[in-house]
């Protein structure tokens, strides 16, 4: 039995395994794009399914589809979106042809192939699941679609968790307080709240401009086909499409006032990949804060100890790593590479079409489903089961000549610093360096240099 079938498109003849769902486009991708390995994201490719569902369902409530043939698309559509082998189908490489033509096609070809055996007619990749449509607006709109679904039902409910987290442990360890520090060395005292507060805004402001992104990101090319114009589309279909789409995705998508912008740019996905990285970037501030925290635990500054999840060496028996912000910051380092690659892309709009679509899109998801799954675990592994080494924060806050600081008001800065470098050549609590370099009373020191009144700030 013959391991191949003879398919045909408007180049000629071409063999395709026997047992494959596509066609002949998607075949000549497959050779001609041995690159990477590296397919589509399945986020990408259930996008591309929600939009050949939807631009069904148009074509048919605009009489450009019969009913039969458009419920035949439906159908395959919904099974495909359900099926757990899903990937299969769709092998073309991320590094193909700029506009995503192979992906559109190989889903075309796919759809059509199971249309045509439920309905038992010919369904045509081309005049049917395509129809008013172009890879230059179903490409454009896919990385939209498959971007804010991912947004909004991965990574935004991921970094609320992290938000709800950081908060829940600022208050249980509000009661601590530890050694500030600017440039790594020591500064005033702060709490251990105040801390983690700052964490959570910082999270907070990304959790608001990645909302602020959605509008933008659920606003659509679709429906101007081949240049933005809206050849071979019907005039009612971008309106019709949006509609559906958010039907069946429960995310309000909608037409795009200019639909040339849409197509010639992806300056939208540039401007969400900006805010990815910046989010990055606070991942990467808060893993490197819990790295030092919980450093030592002998040798470093032991003021946490991270949840031990594995063993730290191969050599060495007893070493426990903060693995998982390693992994957060391995991500964060991977994120803003992926932006670096996203705004190269974005340059490439030339005239009518970008020409990096599915690069963008690929590391636009990339980014999305590392964040999401880093943050995650951030939250519940690194965050919520820290625990508090008080006996080391005591230790070092009190010995502190920075303490001196409060005094500055009273004995002026030349003096306290003095004090400040005396009692750090002796090793002396600078208490006790200042009673005996001032006239003030030790109860007066005291007050003056209680670490947690220090945190309130104010003379």
């Amino acid at each position: 039995m013959s391991t191949t079938r003879i398919e045909r498109d408007s180049m000629g003849e071409l063999e395709v395994p026997a047992d494959a769902l596509y066609g002949a486009q998607t075949q000549r991708a497959v050779n001609n794009f041995p690159i990477s390995g590296q397919a589509m994201p399945v986020a990408f490719i259930r996008a591309l399914l929600l939009i050949k569902s939807a631009a069904a369902i148009s074509n048919s409530q605009l009489k450009c589809l019969t009913q039969p043939q458009a419920d035949a698309i439906i159908s395959v559509c919904s099974e495909l979106l359900a099926s757990e082998d899903l990937m299969q189908h769709f092998p073309v490489d991320v590094f193909q042809t700029g506009s995503g033509t192979s992906s559109n096609m190989n889903v075309n070809e796919v759809i059509a192939t199971l249309a045509s055996r439920k309905l038992g007619e010919t369904i045509s990749a081309n005049d049917h699941v395509n129809f008013g449509q172009s890879s230059n607006d179903v490409i454009p709109s896919a990385v939209h679609v498959s971007a804010a679904i991912q947004l909004d039902h991965a990574l935004l409910p991921a970094l609320r968790h992290l938000l709800s987290t950081i908060e829940t442990k600022a208050e249980a360890v509000k009661d601590y307080c530890k050694t500030g520090r600017t440039h790594l060395m020591d500064a005033m005292p702060v709490r251990m709240d105040q801390s983690l507060h700052g964490w959570a805004a910082q999270i907070r402001q990304n959790i608001q401009n990645l909302e602020a992104m959605q509008p933008a990101i659920q606003t659509l090319a679709q429906g101007g086909t081949a240049v933005g114009t809206g050849i071979n589309a019907h005039p009612d279909f971008a309106s019709a499409f949006n509609k559906n789409l958010s039907g069946l995705t429960n995310i309000t998508f909608r037409p795009g006032e200019n639909l040339f912008a849409l197509i010639g740019s992806q300056d939208t996905a540039v401007a969400l990949s900006g805010q990815l990285k910046a989010t990055a970037v606070s991942v990467m501030k808060i893993a490197n804060d819990l790295r030092w925290m919980n450093s030592g635990p002998l040798a470093g500054l032991g003021e946490i100890s991270l949840e031990a999840l594995q063993p730290g060496s191969s050599i060495m028996p007893g070493k426990v790593n903060p693995v998982i912000p390693e992994a957060a910051a391995m991500v964060a380092a991977q994120v803003i590479g992926n932006d670096t690659a996203i705004t190269l892309g974005g340059q490439s709009g030339n005239f009518e079409l970008n020409v990096m679509l599915p690069m963008i899109a690929y590391n636009l998801l990339n980014s999305i489903e590392l964040l999401a799954n880093s943050t995650a675990l951030l939250a519940d592994k690194a965050i919520a089961s820290f625990t508090v080494n008080e006996a080391k924060l005591t230790e070092a806050l009190h010995q502190n000549p920075i303490l001196v600081t409060a005094l500055n008001p009273i004995i002026g800065y030349l003096k306290a610093a003095e004090i400040a470098k005396q009692a750090y050549k002796e090793k002396r609590a600078i208490i006790d360096v200042a009673e005996e370099n001032t006239d003030l009373s030790r109860d007066e020191l005291a007050r003056l240099l209680d670490p947690t009144k220090l945190t309130k700030g104010g003379l």
